[in-house]
């Protein structure tokens, strides 16, 4: 795997590890080490708190047919609001590269089939946020 490829991987990681671990504490303060994913990693970890509920109408607008929120696996919907958060908010990332980051992020969390069923989602749904893409 190349350094640039593992490194935008191994943000996205941090980031799904710190929602999951906020979610489980959400008392705790969520701490951000120093490293050059910071800005990033904080940027989409806090997005994808604060702005859950606009993700959740979001996704349920677009995907209502597609997905049941309340029986999917957490890890799978932490994930999938990450993706979606950057699908919204970071229009300077191309939707493939979002894509494609978090299904490697995935192969981490997810079964084979659960990455199968994540990437069918999110191309569905970025096609539907991002049409001029």
């Amino acid at each position: 795997m190349d350094q640039k490829k593992f490194k935008t991987s191994t943000a996205r990681i941090k980031i799904v590890q710190k929602i999951y671990n906020y979610l489980l504490n959400p008392n705790t303060e969520i701490e951000y080490p120093k490293s050059s994913s910071k800005k990033f990693i904080k940027e989409i970890v806090s997005g994808s708190i604060e702005r859950a509920e606009f993700i959740e109408e979001t996704v349920i607008k677009h995907l209502d047919k597609d997905i049941n929120l309340k029986k999917t696996d957490k890890l799978l919907k932490i994930i999938l609001f990450a993706a979606v958060y950057e699908l919204l908010f970071k229009h300077s990332t191309p939707k493939k590269v979002i894509i494609s980051e978090y299904l490697l992020t995935s192969e981490y969390f997810l079964e084979k089939v659960q990455i199968g069923y994540l990437n069918a989602i999110l191309d569905k749904i970025a096609k539907l946020l991002r049409k001029d893409e």
